[in-house]
């Protein structure tokens, strides 16, 4: 009787399971008591299969308007599942990016709103655990330095080894490295300026491990504890430009955010100054409010009058009642500041 040979093993490998993390991305995930869901688009993945554990991170672009915090949570959720389920291996929870926001076509609606309209405020979570910085994992200057050391180090250890067990001559760039430090001293000029390079190259390894990185990232509030995420500040103030660009009056904005302040140039094309700036401070400070920051920046709102401002045209006012405004026609510009 011959007996049954040894069983095979079934290896996945990074490339299959990367694919399969993307793929699972862009399904559509139901929400509860729904039928719609939220319909992602994978930009880019990353996986690393480690035995039968992997490690799983995606990219995705998100429709806009959309519950940012429960549709990362609920793609997060549905990717790890997914991808355990056809790769058959153990996946830690997998790393979801959202890099964009895309509007969604009209008439076609992607995201579940598991929610009326209008959501009550959401409770502040005591032990929020989001950070107030986003940090960056630097993985370019890691990988420049680790291939740094792994070639000269290898290139070191080669000839050490050749030199030891084969019987043949040191390198010459070995030798030739030896014989140029053994002639000149630290006073010489060159020996200075290497060093100097070398101290400015260790200094700034010591400023990327310190300094959180990710400049352009605003750190959002997440229910969850285990939930980050984040906001491009160039996504923030597009949005704050488009809310102040749809107050009655205001013409050409100019929106820079910042991590600690948020400044909103506006032009006034007509109607009164007074109110284009109360109106204008108003629908940034929504719009803040809103993203559900973990730091919400100063809001800074400058309005100033163009020169064809029309100050007696016909506006509504906060009642809807129509009025003629009789402000003068100088050209001073308002500014107004919030904490």
């Amino acid at each position: 009787m011959t007996t049954a040979g040894r069983r095979g093993t079934t290896t996945v490998s990074d490339k299959a399971v990367r694919k399969i993390a993307e793929r699972a991305a862009t399904e559509a995930v139901p929400g509860p008591g729904t039928g719609a869901g939220v319909q992602a688009r994978a930009v880019k993945g990353s996986a690393g299969v480690h035995g039968r554990r992997a490690d799983v991170s995606v990219d995705v672009t998100l429709p806009y308007p959309a519950p940012l915090p429960e549709s990362v949570r609920r793609l997060q959720d549905h990717v790890t599942a997914r991808t355990g389920q056809l790769t058959g291996l153990d996946i830690t929870r997998a790393r979801v990016g959202v890099t964009a926001l895309v509007p969604a076509p009209a008439g076609e609606s992607s995201v579940s709103l598991d929610k009326p309209p209008v959501d009550p405020p959401a409770p502040e979570l005591p032990d929020s655990r989001t950070p107030l910085r986003w940090w960056s994992g630097r993985r370019l200057p890691a990988l420049v330095l680790a291939l740094a050391a792994t070639v000269t180090c290898g290139a070191l250890a080669v000839d050490l080894i050749l030199v030891h067990t084969a019987d043949r001559p040191a390198a010459a760039w070995r030798t030739e490295a030896l014989r140029w430090l053994s002639q000149h001293g630290p006073g010489d000029p060159t020996v200075m300026a290497c060093s100097g390079a070398v101290a400015l190259l260790g200094l700034l390894m010591i400023v990327l491990a310190l300094a959180p990185g990710h400049r352009g990232l605003l750190t959002v509030t997440a229910p969850a504890p285990h939930l980050r995420a984040a906001l491009d500040r160039t996504a923030v103030a597009a949005m704050v430009r488009e809310a102040v660009g749809e107050t009655q009056g205001i013409g050409a904005v100019k929106v820079r955010v910042r991590r600690r302040r948020a400044t909103v140039r506006a032009g006034l094309a007509f109607g009164d100054r007074a109110l284009a700036l109360d109106e204008a401070r108003q629908a940034a400070r929504r719009v803040l409010e809103g993203c559900s920051l973990r730091r919400v920046p100063r809001l800074r709102v400058r309005v100033r009058p163009e020169p064809t401002w029309d100050p007696g045209t016909t506006v509504k006012d906060g009642r809807g009642a129509q009025r003629t405004l009789t402000a003068g026609a100088d050209n001073t510009a308002l500014e107004g500041a919030t904490p």
